[in-house]
């Protein structure tokens, strides 16, 4: 009892050294201390020794453990930030953070040690932001951990989740990591830590490993975390670089005979920010270039995001921006999401592109500059898509949902000598093998800027949206959600029971005409759309696609069902070629695998069942 007796008087000191600015933060400390003073009978006081070794004490309490290791989201870190979303704790703390940033400063240093053959010296990794108004606070944390590990770091303050990838690279910065803070879309009380460096994001399998480290950590400290810096990190503008960057590329790919460093000279486009990061291609590249971007839209950073969610699959930030498109008689109107990894554009007749009309345009524009080229994309996309692709010459690969489960296909296939050159997820994630295979919303703007001048400079005025005139729409699709009926720490298990027992339902021939769906050189095996090689790439989420025929054998539509890295539920997509496919697809799912199963009952399938009454969800 005296070494536990210790460890909490250890806690209390601390408790009284450590300090915030930031009242979130302050809230978050308090209620780990009184977890640690309310909890005795669950803390486990463990002594370690070895022969010539110091004993010491290991607070390890292992419901806190489990909170950081729930904080991984695929290859990111995502969380409760504020104290301001119903139903949901805050458990994206400073500590937390701290302990993170810490275990990927030492993954780093681990790495490179490793790759040199030698002890790695003055580590360098650069922070950058987006707006949210918990940056300020956990920048704080991350910095504190970077130094408990022992490198030296960068503040680039409000950034793009692709620079920070790009400050690994580009000279004079050349950091050798980098982490961006942001929660992409989700909404202002969430934030999250994105991981690179030179070699781009780190796998879903590396962030694991840091994420239990960093529990450890976490549950030995518990409520400590460092906010005063022996060396605090230096501030750079390395945004101003990036920015050059990507004028440089327009600059020489559309070679303008006449204005060469003005090369978007008579053209307007429209920028919605939408209060994120993504303002600087306004101001830093679009502007410099020549273009007219009056009527730009949100472009001043807000953490509160007051106008609309900044994603290009929102419907009301595409209204508006087609609004302003429509009024201003602009060239171009550009969306860009939070920490601008993703995009959407907007033709001059007004017309929204994102989804697979994006994945279509991209096409489009790779294809003709690599004939033949294979595209990756996720098994969302359309039938519709695989023959746009496919007439043009192409190659099209379906594989799981999840952009970097598509960016590391093209990147593996690549190595196997397939050439593959664009990879792209519905969600308006894309990478190009020409651009280090790093899902960049605004470089992906750029390849469109490009050849929208590139078709003027021909005589053409029709329009970037003249690309996928051709491109057909599936006669229904739809997507559903489940959530799942269970406590946090058990729903990742309970998801994968129920889409594990889908797939037993299917291959056991319980759903009649439904056969689980095989694409090129992939099979959906192991709980996903996987290569047939040896060494499959690691699952960090379960799912199937599933084609379904009628009576005649005629295939009608296919469905996807897939665990949620985000949120505690399932999604289910749906399209059909016939009319009423989806919903009798739906009642086929409800009936005779929900109800028949019984997975029904760790479930709310309210949705699915509203659509298979009612046929829409309005």
């Amino acid at each position: 009892m005296a070494s536990t007796s210790t460890s909490l008087t250890s806690l209390r000191g601390l408790g009284r050294k450590a300090s915030f600015s930031s009242s979130p933060a302050k809230t978050a400390l308090k209620k780990a201390l009184r977890f640690s003073f309310s909890s005795r009978s669950s803390v486990a006081i463990c002594v370690k020794s070895s022969s010539g070794a110091v004993k010491y004490n290991e607070v390890v309490v292992d419901e806190e453990m489990d909170k950081i290791r729930r904080l991984q989201n695929g290859s990111d870190v995502r969380g409760v930030a504020l104290e301001c979303e119903k139903g949901r704790t805050v458990d994206l703390t400073p500590p937390a953070v701290e302990a993170i940033a810490e275990s990927f400063g030492e993954w780093t240093i681990k790495a490179l040690e490793k790759e040199r053959g030698r002890p790695a010296e003055d580590v360098t990794v650069s922070l950058g932001k987006d707006p949210r108004i918990s940056g300020a606070s956990l920048s704080v944390a991350v910095f504190a951990g970077l130094a408990r590990a022992g490198c030296l770091t960068f503040d680039m303050g409000l950034a793009t989740t692709p620079a920070c990838f790009m400050s690994t690279l580009l000279p004079p910065f050349a950091y050798d990591a980098s982490i961006m803070m942001t929660a992409s879309h989700l909404p202002y009380t969430r934030n999250g830590l994105k991981f690179f460096t030179k070699k781009g994001g780190l796998t879903s399998p590396e962030v694991e490993e840091i994420c239990d480290k960093a529990a450890r950590k976490y549950a030995n400290r518990l409520t400590k975390v460092s906010t005063m810096l022996n060396s605090p990190p230096k501030k750079v503008d390395f945004m101003r670089a990036y920015a050059k960057h990507l004028r440089d590329i327009i600059k020489e790919r559309v070679n303008h005979r006449i204005h060469y460093d003005t090369p978007l000279k008579g053209f307007q486009i429209i920028v919605n920010a939408g209060n994120g990061s993504g303002g600087f291609f306004t101001w830093d590249v679009l502007d410099q270039l020549g273009a007219d971007t009056f009527g730009s839209l949100h472009l001043n950073p807000d953490g509160m995001f007051p106008n609309h969610i900044p994603n290009p699959e929102d419907k009301t930030a595409m209204a508006l921006t087609r609004a302003a498109v429509l009024e201003n008689t602009a060239d171009l109107g550009i969306v860009f999401d939070t920490d601008v990894d993703r995009s959407g554009v907007v033709d001059n007749n007004g017309n929204p592109i994102n989804g697979d009309k994006l994945i279509a345009l991209m096409s489009a524009v790779v294809l003709k500059e690599h004939p033949g080229t294979t595209i990756v994309t996720d098994a969302r996309t359309s039938m519709e898509l695989t023959r746009f692709i496919t007439d043009r010459g192409g190659h099209h690969c379906l594989y799981r949902v999840g952009y970097r489960n598509v960016i590391d296909k093209g990147v593996h296939l690549n190595q196997d000598g397939v050439e593959t050159h664009l990879m792209m997820e519905t969600s308006g994630h894309g990478a190009l093998k020409e651009n280090y295979f790093l899902d960049d919303g605004a470089y992906m703007v750029v390849k469109i800027i490009i050849e929208m001048v590139r078709m003027r400079l021909e005589g053409s005025d029709e329009g970037i949206g003249s690309l996928i005139k051709d491109l057909e729409e599936p006669l229904e699709s739809i997507e559903l959600r489940m959530n799942i009926i269970s406590e946090p720490k058990y729903a990742k298990a309970r998801g994968r029971e129920v889409i594990e027992a889908f797939r037993s339902y299917i291959e056991e021939g319980q759903l009649k005409g439904w056969e689980l769906d095989a694409c090129g050189d992939c099979w959906v095996s192991e709980g996903c759309l996987v290569d047939s090689n040896d060494s499959p790439a690691a699952i960090d989420a379960h799912m199937y696609r599933a084609k379904v025929s009628n009576e005649k054998n005629e295939e009608i539509g296919w469905v996807h069902i897939r665990q949620s890295i985000h949120n505690p539920n399932i999604a289910i997509n749906m399209q059909s070629s016939v009319p009423g496919g989806c919903q009798l697809m739906t009642k086929v799912f409800r009936d005779k695998f929900l109800m028949a199963s019984g997975m029904g009952k760790i479930l709310d399938f309210s949705q699915v069942d509203k659509y298979a009454r009612l046929g829409k969800m309005s």
